[in-house]
């Protein structure tokens, strides 16, 4: 259908009449208000969007989007998505997980959608902390973390999803956090404008298991020395003074201070196309260094998945013909078994 055709929307068009069953102060309230701001925006019917989700609290998301939706299995959630897309590629898909959802059991599945790009958005919503289940620790929980699970201290050393992400061939990865919707929104304008996998990491609070996890890169005092914000082609100034900015030292980056003969133009300007860069930035964490929000990287380089699933099906239509399932299931080595 035409753009010029297409109803116009608002935010109460994807609202459902479900009772939004969260806990108070969730940051999932956020996310899911981001989200109903962010499609009418877009170009899209709203009969084109399906929401699929795995098991947690985030993946009540589809019921509370009037749209098409899916509430799959845990861990599976990629693989429902990989299939409706491939079933129908003018279907506009977004997944909506958490990191014990899509990192846990479902690692596998996720790194795999992002090497294949295929044409989906992937929306982490990233709290640290096994929120459904009570409070144990996940994948991303900091080393020693104290939970449920972990009494004296978590074990392991967390993912870093954005890592993951760049490091598997995803060809969009971002990162938001919960509260600033504005923020938000711009970055899943730019996800959903994608063409192949986009990866968005979502700092978001959960206030009953692991309450303020991020408030360093949250709250109005302490958000400008802890966190970055990225611009295409824009030097990377940071802090509540505009004072820091971050360069190349070698192969490592580091935090510099503006003045005494550090400028502006001494600072590393960032290019969201730059795979290398992109990895670095996605290592930098709190409190040595300010932790980046925004795009991070973004390339075309890759062709979707689906495409070419749908393109070499094409072809095969055009050499061969159509084809024929009885003759498909008799021909080649085939016998009867007859009864003696």
């Amino acid at each position: 259908m035409p753009d010029t055709q297409l109803p116009t929307y608002t935010a109460k068009d994807f609202t459902t009449d479900q009772d939004v069953r969260w806990c108070p102060g969730c940051g999932d309230y956020a996310i899911l208000t981001a989200v109903r701001k962010t499609l009418p925006k877009l170009t899209t019917r709203k009969e084109d969007y399906v929401f699929v989700s795995g098991i947690g609290c985030a993946a009540r998301f589809p019921y509370y989007m009037e749209t098409y939706g899916m509430h799959s299995i845990h861990g599976r959630a990629p693989a429902f998505a990989t299939g409706i897309k491939l079933a129908n590629p003018e279907l506009d898909v977004w997944l909506v997980s958490g990191d014990g959802d899509l990192l846990s059991i479902g690692g596998n599945h996720t790194m795999h959608v992002m090497r294949r790009n295929v044409d989906i958005n992937i929306i982490l919503l990233n709290n640290q902390i096994y929120g459904l289940t009570k409070g144990q620790y996940s994948p991303t929980s900091e080393f020693g973390k104290k939970t449920k699970s972990t009494p004296v201290g978590s074990p392991d050393y967390p993912v870093n999803p954005l890592s993951w992400a760049i490091g598997g061939g995803c060809t969009f990865v971002a990162r938001s956090i919960d509260i600033d919707v504005k923020h938000l929104e711009e970055v899943m304008l730019r996800a959903a404008a994608h063409r192949g996998t986009s990866f968005v990491e979502v700092y978001q609070d959960c206030n009953i298991y692991n309450h303020q996890v991020w408030f360093y890169a949250s709250q109005k005092k302490t958000k400008p020395d802890s966190t970055i914000l990225l611009k295409h082609e824009t030097p990377m100034i940071f802090g509540a003074e505009r004072n820091k900015g971050l360069q190349m030292n070698g192969t490592r980056l580091e935090v510099v201070q503006l003045g005494n003969g550090v400028t502006e133009d001494d600072l590393l300007v960032h290019d969201e196309t730059d795979r290398g860069l992109a990895f670095l930035l996605s290592q930098l964490a709190h409190p040595e260094f300010p932790e980046p929000l925004g795009v991070i990287y973004a390339s075309t380089e890759h062709d979707t998945y689906d495409r070419v699933v749908h393109e070499q099906v094409r072809q095969a239509i055009h050499t061969h013909g159509k084809g024929d399932l009885h003759a498909l299931l008799h021909e080649g080595d085939t016998w009867v078994v007859e009864d003696e």
